[in-house]
């Protein structure tokens, strides 16, 4: 793994505001970077992210059964107690899921460690699936890349037939908060791929999801939602007025509500407890632990967090960085510090991509802080040798 420059494409802006990358610039700082990449062997590809990650995703999968069994697991989750049975009973039915990715710290050397899985609402899929690889083509083209080039990244047609797995009957919609550009532009991206394996969609604001007399969620032209893909999380559907209906009508949506529990921060101990000094896990515990104490290079982490919020590093068990922000009161883990990749522009976080039930791709973020952040930097890959 290593961090270089190169030329930016010249006319990536106009490709970029051509498919509606509008958010290759947030709040007047650069996201998208076109002038740099991270490289990768094949054997780095393959046998330390790829493999690893797929082992994660089936070890994650054949946990849940486990946890949403368990009262005190879903205690430890804080999950609801009375919106329990929409947890439990999604897994009963196995609910159909689309998508998840796998926040990893990986360096080059030794295994990568798994820091967390984004298993319900993991954006940034437009940029690894298609905006990068329009780079990779591109910068292979210009000859500024050798041609026999390569990228993990299948992605795109992993997503197509994962959606080709959802029945084709009803409309599919999807919501999101609309007037978010990143959220808006993540959620087309997907609809696009909807379509492509033959899914009639509609999109709409999640705060325009109606109620009709049955207790049945309704679009704005008061039709039956059958199934919603929602870029909205569970751990806030979970705790809003409208949760109430979930119990009749909670099966409709995508991801279905057992992926709450793989999404949580509190699956780290959980995964660690069942697999002890797995390779690809760091020692990680709840906070009022005894164990948690063993730990003097640690994280604490929100059960709930986003974007690494109220997220804190200790080194030598003294506070050495945090983030602001408004989550913690579920409760907290603490998890074995494991570095980033750090190069002269910072910290590098691995995302690795679950489509269906496949390890497909590869995102690279990062970030001046060793924690990744809303505004941290996506930076395209590429395979050499």
């Amino acid at each position: 793994m290593n961090r270089i420059t190169l030329p930016a494409r010249p006319d990536w802006r106009d490709k970029a505001r051509a498919v509606g990358f509008g958010f290759h610039v947030m709040y007047g700082e650069p996201y998208w970077l076109d002038d740099a990449a991270y490289t990768f062997t094949l054997d780095e590809i393959e046998m330390q992210i790829e493999e690893p990650s797929q082992e994660l995703h089936d070890m994650c999968m054949d946990l849940v059964g486990e946890i949403v069994s368990s009262e005190e697991s879903l205690d430890r989750l804080a999950i609801p107690e009375d919106l329990r049975d929409v947890v439990q009973r999604s897994w009963q039915r196995r609910d159909r899921h689309l998508y998840g990715r796998f926040d990893l710290a990986y360096d080059g050397n030794g295994p990568a460690k798994l820091l967390e899985y984004n298993a319900d609402t993991p954006t940034s899929v437009f940029e690894t699936a298609y905006f990068q690889f329009n780079w990779l083509t591109d910068q292979v083209a210009l000859g500024v890349l050798p041609k026999d080039s390569d990228q993990y990244n299948f992605l795109q047609e992993s997503l197509v037939e994962a959606f080709d797995q959802f029945p084709k009957e009803s409309i599919f919609h999807f919501a999101a908060i609309t007037d978010n550009e990143e959220d808006r532009g993540t959620t087309v991206y997907l609809m696009d791929c909807a379509v492509q394996a033959g899914h009639r969609v509609e999109l709409l604001d999640i705060r325009e999801i109606g109620i009709d007399a049955q207790g049945r969620y309704t679009d704005l032209k008061d039709r039956v939602i059958d199934r919603c893909f929602k870029l909205y999380p569970w751990e806030f559907m979970l705790r809003e007025p409208f949760a109430r209906e979930l119990a009749r009508s909670g099966d409709v949506f995508v991801e279905p509500a057992w992926k709450s529990v793989l999404s949580n921060k509190g699956l780290l101990p959980l995964l660690w407890r069942r697999h002890p000094n797995h390779p690809n896990l760091l020692p990680s515990y709840f906070h009022d632990d005894p164990a948690a104490s063993t730990l003097t290079d640690y994280v604490r982490k929100p059960l709930l967090s986003r974007e690494g919020e109220n997220v804190t590093i200790f080194r030598e068990g003294r506070e050495l960085i945090s983030a602001p922000g408004d989550y913690g009161d579920e409760g907290f883990i603490v998890q074995a510090y494991a570095p980033l990749f750090e190069s002269d522009s910072g910290f590098a976080v691995l995302g690795s991509w679950i489509a269906g039930d496949r390890a497909c791709g590869l995102a690279v973020r990062e970030d001046r802080s060793r924690i990744t952040a809303n505004l941290s930097r996506f930076v395209p890959h590429v395979i050499v040798g």
